[in-house]
């Protein structure tokens, strides 16, 4: 285990990586508890307000996010200062990124389902820090030989075709299996060789003449999302908690 840690850990310099994504995953974790705890009226938590305002915790997640990035780029990637505004760093974008929905829709959809998109992207920002942490490097090229290094076009022809084949999954309509492709090989060739999802930009462009195209792509959808809409939305009710119900609305008169 010794051995393990210091050539994957503190010889690769990853020690301040490893310092903000636990941070970063415990920040959400207490974030999300805390915030579940004010919803039901239980505990000595409440919601921060000064002069009628509602301060929401993205304020001082993206404090906590400059404090400690000027605090990293200051320390030169060495030291107890670079290890602390790594733990602030990783705690002010768990605050910043729980609140994901809110920057985007530049209202207060917390407890919507829009708010959903904050998991969503808390998910995602923490499984591509695993693996970068693990040893995976961007675009899919890890763990190269000396010949390999000194072949640069083998290495740029490797970069550019994940990357398009990311690109390819992207415009089909499969976002998640395209952000991971750009990580981990291959993942982004499943989404780019499958049938794009409907209304995609790919579906929008080459399924409009092909009605057999277009109906087989939306009854892949459907399937689908009946399949996995089910367990993945009782895990983001356990994650971020149950979205308040919308309201439905009288007819009048």
């Amino acid at each position: 285990m010794g051995d393990w840690w210091y050539r994957n850990i503190l010889e690769p310099g990853k020690l301040p990586l490893l310092l903000a994504l636990a941070s970063f995953v415990l920040t959400f974790v207490i974030t999300r508890v805390i915030t579940r705890l004010i919803r039901a009226g239980k505990g000595p938590f409440g919601n921060v307000k000064t002069g009628g305002v509602h301060i929401h915790h993205v304020v001082p997640g993206v404090i906590l996010t400059v404090v400690g990035g000027f605090g990293s780029v200051a320390g030169g990637g060495h030291g107890f200062g670079t290890m602390v505004s790594a733990v602030l760093f990783g705690m002010g974008v768990g605050l910043v990124l729980d609140e994901f929905a809110l920057i985007l829709h530049l209202d207060d959809v917390y407890w919507s389902e829009q708010g959903r998109k904050s998991v969503e992207v808390v998910a995602i920002t923490a499984a591509l820090g695993g693996l970068v942490l693990l040893g995976f490097v961007p675009f899919g090229v890890n763990d190269l030989s000396e010949e390999e290094l000194q072949d640069r076009g083998a290495v740029i022809s490797s970069v550019a075709g994940n990357f398009l084949i990311a690109l390819l999954a992207l415009s089909k309509g499969k976002a998640r299996l395209a952000i991971f492709g750009v990580i981990v090989p291959l993942i982004a060739l499943i989404g780019a060789v499958r049938l794009a999802r409907p209304g995609s930009p790919w579906a929008k462009r080459f399924y409009r003449r092909r009605p057999r195209a277009r109906a087989r792509s939306s009854l892949r959808a459907y399937r689908h999302d009946r399949r996995w809409s089910g367990p993945r939305r009782r895990l983001e009710d356990l994650i971020g908690g149950r979205p308040d119900p919308i309201p439905t609305r009288l007819p009048e008169g």
